[in-house]
């Protein structure tokens, strides 16, 4: 690391925008978007990560911005009204699959709706949610049955998008930006398999970095238009990084949270968290 050190004594990554195949941008000698968030290395390391001498760092995050756009796109009725709402997505699912009130929720089944509803546009499998979640493979499978039965527009989606996809040879973003896939009409059945997860996933995925690039040049811009020296210094997926003086820290927060927020209009409302710290653990929150 020590000879990725510039003049001016900082790291600078390189950024990619045309290696990932769903549009993500990736990093680079050094890769900064790669330290883990969850675990006691990578909490220790963001700490050496700190704002310079006068400024703070602000870190804005999209909250579930897949799982909105699978909404938007899907117009499942349901997933849309708890967005909506600002409920609980995963609570809200687990009641659902479950036929509980919501109050009747436990952690634990919470946790199983939690590892579907991430899991469900990646094509996730019974065997694979049994070892994410501790339960027996049965248990899974009639978990992921019962969201597939309760989320309908869901279901549709991932059967249109399939089927499309088969007949067409690609997927496309909201924002028409196409990824070719020949996997899906492979002989091979592992393959062919393979294709149908990425052709179900690409539409949400491929959108999200869509609209986090979307996102970077509006705020940098504004933040460029109300003549501040606040600038825009990492992105780290769905989650952007601004050094801002203290005496412009509140204005630049605001910015970026305005700016993350309506970089797209769905039919559901982007949600964005932003803190502040004097190193990357701390604004992380």
């Amino acid at each position: 690391m020590k000879d990725k050190i510039r003049e001016n004594g900082r790291i600078h990554t390189t950024f990619n925008q045309t290696e990932t195949r769903t549009g993500r941008i990736s990093s680079g000698e050094p890769n900064l978007q790669n330290i883990p968030v969850r675990t006691q290395l990578g909490q220790e390391l963001r700490k050496f990560f700190v704002a310079r001498e006068g400024c703070i760092l602000l870190d804005a995050d999209y909250s579930q911005i897949e799982l909105r756009i699978l909404a938007h796109i899907s117009g499942d009725e349901s997933m849309r009204s708890a967005f909506i709402n600002d409920e609980d997505i995963h609570t809200q699912t687990a009641a659902k699959i479950m036929h509980l009130p919501v109050e009747m929720v436990t952690p634990q089944i919470r946790s199983r709706a939690k590892a579907v509803n991430f899991g469900i546009v990646y094509g996730i499998g019974a065997f694979s949610l049994a070892k994410d979640v501790g339960i027996t493979v049965k248990e899974a499978s009639q978990f992921i049955q019962n969201y597939l039965d309760t989320f309908v527009g869901v279901k549709e989606y991932m059967n249109a998008i399939t089927q499309f996809a088969k007949e067409n040879g690609y997927v496309s973003t909201l924002y028409n930006r196409r990824r070719i896939l020949p996997e899906i009409n492979n002989s091979n059945r592992n393959i062919q398999e393979m294709g149908k997860r990425m052709a179900m996933n690409t539409p949400i995925q491929g959108t999200s970095a869509d609209i986090i690039k979307i996102a970077m040049v509006k705020v940098a811009q504004r933040l460029k238009d109300e003549g501040l020296k606040s600038k825009l210094i990492l992105q780290v997926h769905d989650e952007l990084i601004v050094e801002a003086p203290l005496e412009e820290a509140d204005r630049a927060a605001e910015i970026l949270g305005e700016e993350m927020r309506n970089a797209a209009q769905l039919s559901v409302p982007l949600k964005v968290d932003v803190n502040k710290g004097e190193n990357w653990y701390v604004a992380k929150g």
